[in-house]
């Protein structure tokens, strides 16, 4: 039996390891490179696999960072992931690489969109149109953003011709009606408002957004059916009963008008414009301790309503409790500073409170704001206006 070198052997193993190290390393260099491919990126999407793919594609970006495709399409997995911040950061990235990349401009805006950032959302789906001007999933999204970021006038330049392409479209014909009378063009609420009428008679939100259009084009009186059908049809509707009631107040049907405001009371009983306008309707009955009840209950709800301040101004001077005037009219004049009719008011309080320093700077206030809004009127009057073309 021979002997064997053990020196030998262990040479043999470390050559044998060393081989299969060697091998090992191919292999993982080899399918390294096959999973970093965007091939393999495409295999997985086609699969459904978009996280995995996502991953693909981050490590295609990693070797490659001016790859400005793989960028795109990692927007496009992280997209259908719901990850819309990550997807708009990568879009963005590969626009930074490819400013022409087809098709990129679109993606980032509707990732915008999908995160509510509609402001945001708005230059590059602006983009997308200029280079798609026939495309009206671009103009939707874009007339969409406008109406989101509160820009309703540009809401229904884009959503008008989207419209009357699709008219079956009840629900995108709301949101340019919502637009038109948010943008206080009436003539174009009233319209929509009277074809989505046509569409769904008994939709009593319809039937009350539509009285908000006639009455902006001062059709009171049509307004007013408008409501009434809306408060038939859906009695217990949230604010229907008070802009009934409104539209009874401004008509001078007082007694009709406090009926709706204490409906909408019964509804929700600190309704605060319910409550003011109550008020206001007892001061006129010179009811001034109800009025007070009413105007007080107003401004604990909502300390803005400016109606309910000047009106307690009102009542607290006719009982001559000047403090309590003075601050009521303070806070009114914080809220309107432009406004004179609270200056002038606050005037008469200090007045008839024994200031009279304090009452001619006031005075003075409502006089200049007067001078004011008269020279405006002025130059509205005498500014030429544009022919028509």
């Amino acid at each position: 039996m021979s002997i064997r070198d053990p020196s030998s052997e262990l040479i043999n193993n470390a050559r044998t390891l060393t081989s299969i190290g060697v091998t090992i390393l191919f292999l993982a260099a080899r399918l390294f490179s096959q999973m970093g491919s965007p091939s393999d990126a495409i295999k997985l999407e086609q699969q459904g696999k978009f996280a995995e793919a996502a991953d693909v594609w981050r490590e295609v970006t990693r070797r490659n960072p001016n790859d400005a495709a793989a960028f795109a399409s990692l927007g496009v997995d992280l997209s259908r992931q719901g990850k819309y911040a990550e997807a708009a950061s990568a879009y963005k990235r590969a626009l930074k690489l490819s400013p022409d990349l087809p098709g990129i401009q679109m993606n980032l805006g509707l990732a915008e969109f999908k995160q509510g950032n509609f402001t945001a959302a708005i230059p590059p789906l602006q983009a997308a149109l200029q280079a798609d001007p026939s495309s009206f999933q671009v103009r939707t999204l874009l007339g969409m953003s406008y109406y989101g970021a509160s820009h309703f006038a540009e809401a229904v330049t884009y959503l008008e011709p989207v419209v009357a392409a699709d008219p079956e479209n009840v629900e995108l014909r709301r949101i340019l009606a919502q637009s038109c009378l948010d943008s206080k063009n009436y003539t174009c609420a009233e319209e929509q408002f009277r074809k989505i009428l046509s569409q769904d008679p008994d939709s009593p939100a319809a039937h009350i957004l539509s009285g908000e259009a006639l009455d902006g084009l001062s059709r009171t009186n049509e307004a007013i059916a408008e409501f009434q059908q809306a408060a038939k049809l859906s009695p217990r509707e949230p604010e229907v009963h008070f802009g009934l009631g409104y539209l009874y107040w401004k008509s001078h049907q007082y007694d009709e008008a406090k009926a709706e405001f204490e409906k909408e009371l019964e509804i929700s009983p600190n309704h605060p414009q319910s409550l003011a306008y109550l008020g206001n309707i007892e001061l006129k009955k010179n009811n001034l301790e109800n009025a007070a009840s009413f105007l007080e209950k107003s401004i604990k709800e909502r300390s803005d309503l400016r109606i309910a301040l000047m009106d307690l101004g009102e009542v607290r001077t006719q009982l001559k409790q000047y403090p309590a005037a003075i601050s009521a009219y303070q806070r009114a004049i914080a809220l309107a500073p432009d406004q004179p009719d609270a200056h002038y008011r606050l005037g008469r309080v200090y007045q008839s409170a024994g200031e009279p320093e304090k009452s001619k700077k006031e005075f003075a206030t409502a006089r200049e704001l007067h001078q004011k809004e008269d020279a405006a009127a002025v130059l509205r009057l005498n500014t030429p206006r544009p022919s028509p073309q």
